[in-house]
């Protein structure tokens, strides 16, 4: 990692505009997401249960500690409803009601197809060296698919990781574009991985550039999502060190380390990858975009 990564803040760093890369990792770990599916639950039981009681449910069920499930407290029928994927077994299911005691009653079942994944979208931690960025937008060329992020993360090239500990390993770096631009792009070569073309929950089917006005969104591994309003077009921002980069959007989106290359959008449409700026999700700030469509016809890739 090149030295200007890992340069220490001195007293005019609050005025500094700052690349947002993290340069500690194990910050966050990657996300999981659970696909939807659709299930058959278990008759519910005219029972009410207190929050307290749901809460107490609810930490059972984590303290059984099942593979393949996932729960949440489901507000309008007081009930904690469990999702239990293919690899639970009835001795599973009896171990949860087991661990919920008295509060057994407030479980609801739910059995779903298939088996939940650890999926890779927009924002997700990803890892490279000893620091952390964001994942931009998942793209594909063909049947090959790749990430794009920020280029300031990529232009050391290498491989990237799903967790900090290096152990899950998702591709290399394919290209790298920075100062200049900052935007880099990564292969997926573990196969199984799984990559949708979502941020979070949104689909993103289209990219294109914004208009000064528009309120867009931005998701980090940092501080997650966030929105503002984009307040210019084809800004030049000059890091220091020789590190400018030319035509980036300007916005309002609060941002902090570790959030570099995460996605902005609006709607489904792909818009930015973040680049840098000032300020905190505390106080708020000022943060800039690389276009993706410029990443996109760089590289030749579509976001699906």
């Amino acid at each position: 990692m090149k030295t200007k990564r890992t340069k220490a803040n001195d007293g005019t760093a609050g005025r500094r505009r700052n690349r947002l890369i993290a340069v500690a990792s194990g910050m966050a770990a990657a996300g999981a997401l659970i696909a939807p599916a659709t299930a058959a639950a278990e008759a519910p039981s005219p029972h009410t249960f207190t929050a307290s009681q749901l809460g107490s449910a609810s930490d059972a069920v984590r303290a059984a500690d099942v593979a393949g499930t996932a729960w949440h407290v489901d507000k309008k029928s007081d009930k904690v409803v469990v999702a239990v994927d293919s690899r639970v077994s009835r001795a599973d299911i009896a171990r949860i009601r087991h661990s919920a005691g008295k509060n057994a009653g407030a479980v609801e079942i739910e059995h779903v197809k298939g088996t939940f994944k650890k999926y890779l979208s927009g924002g997700d931690a990803v890892y490279s060296g000893s620091y952390r960025c964001s994942l931009g937008f998942n793209v594909r060329r063909g049947s090959t698919y790749y990430f794009l992020t920020a280029g300031h993360c990529t232009e050391g090239g290498g491989n990237w990781y799903t967790n900090s500990s290096h152990s899950t390993l998702i591709g290399p770096t394919a290209g790298s574009s920075f100062p200049g631009n900052d935007y880099g792009i990564v292969r997926y070569s573990n196969t199984s991985i799984s990559h949708p073309g979502t941020v979070g929950g949104q689909d993103i089917t289209s990219a294109g550039t914004p208009s000064v006005g528009q309120t867009v969104t931005r998701r980090g591994s940092t501080t997650g999502t966030h929105s503002g309003r984009v307040t210019g077009l084809n800004a030049t921002v000059n890091y220091g060190g020789g590190d400018i980069v030319y035509g980036l959007i300007r916005t309002t989106v609060c941002a902090e380390p570790g959030d570099s290359g995460g996605p902005l959008y609006r709607g489904s449409t792909a818009l930015g990858l973040t680049s840098g700026g000032s300020g905190n999700c505390s106080s708020g700030g000022t943060t800039f975009f690389q276009p993706v469509t410029e990443a996109l016809n760089a590289y030749g890739v579509n976001v699906y």
